[in-house]
């Protein structure tokens, strides 16, 4: 699969001046988690490479890994209110105006799975973005959805930097590199 020219721009940036590997991936991870800007910015490929990057040049992993984090948890956060202080509003906006039933189905979605569901939800692509904003839609109650926002971005941190940055070192050591 070839990576996208705009990608290697962004990767061969933070290749070249990696003091700025902190807020791009910041900003990526929180573009990836934003209502209707994750259609936009397609972070995941980038982030992938960037934890390549990690492993091939020797970047700090934990600092990269908290921007990541922090970012989509952040994301996430503001989707979540937008939908819970909007959440009339959003319901006529496209595309959920196209579905009028999706709000009081994702109420009883909310209802019956909770924090559960909004964890699940980060790390399926096209669900990223929205369940954050049709939980606050939904009017999830904001204590377990923080919880599984900020659990779940540091797991998908995780899943998304480390097979990169520790892989690049395991085929190192392996090869005897």
């Amino acid at each position: 699969m070839e990576t996208p020219e705009f990608a290697k721009s962004i990767l061969d940036f933070i290749r070249v001046n990696q003091v700025w590997a902190i807020p791009i991936v910041f900003a990526l991870a929180f573009a990836e988690s934003l209502a209707f800007v994750a259609l936009l910015v397609p972070a995941t490929f980038i982030l992938w490479g960037v934890g390549g990057m990690i492993g091939a040049a020797g970047l700090n992993f934990w600092p990269i890994w908290l921007a990541a984090a922090l970012g989509a948890a952040l994301g996430d956060w503001l989707s979540y209110w937008l939908g819970f202080h909007y959440h009339e509003q959003i319901a006529r906006m496209w595309p959920l105006s196209k579905y009028p039933d999706l709000m009081p189905k994702a109420k009883a979605f909310f209802e019956k799975w909770g924090a559960p569901g909004v964890f699940l939800g980060r790390f399926f692509g096209p669900l990223r973005a929205a369940v954050p904003l049709v939980a606050g839609a939904a009017q999830m109650p904001s204590a377990p959805f923080q919880f599984a926002n900020w659990t779940s971005a540091f797991v998908w941190a995780t899943v998304t930097l480390a097979p990169g940055a520790v892989g690049i070192d395991m085929i190192k050591s392996y090869m005897g590199w």
